[in-house]
């Protein structure tokens, strides 16, 4: 599992999002504070605070570098 810090402070930004993640077969958990939602549902993004980052959890081995390289605009350094 490998997590990452994304930003996600727009509508059009959490939407790109979702279609971007969905196009791959692994499991990936949005965790803010004690809150961990399913980061393919575009409602429970929402119901976070999307204001701050929040962390990424991905759960996949095999396919991690296109992966990563997919959600480069999402990452915060």
């Amino acid at each position: 599992m490998t997590t990452v810090q994304i930003s996600l402070n727009s509508i059009d930004k959490v939407k790109n999002f979702v279609n971007d993640i969905t196009r791959f077969d692994s499991d990936f958990d949005l965790v803010s504070g004690r809150y961990v939602i399913d980061a393919k549902s575009i409602m429970g993004i929402f119901s976070l605070d999307l204001s701050k980052p929040i962390n990424l959890s991905i759960h996949s081995d095999s396919e991690l570098q296109q992966i990563l390289e997919t959600l480069k605009p999402y990452i915060i350094d």
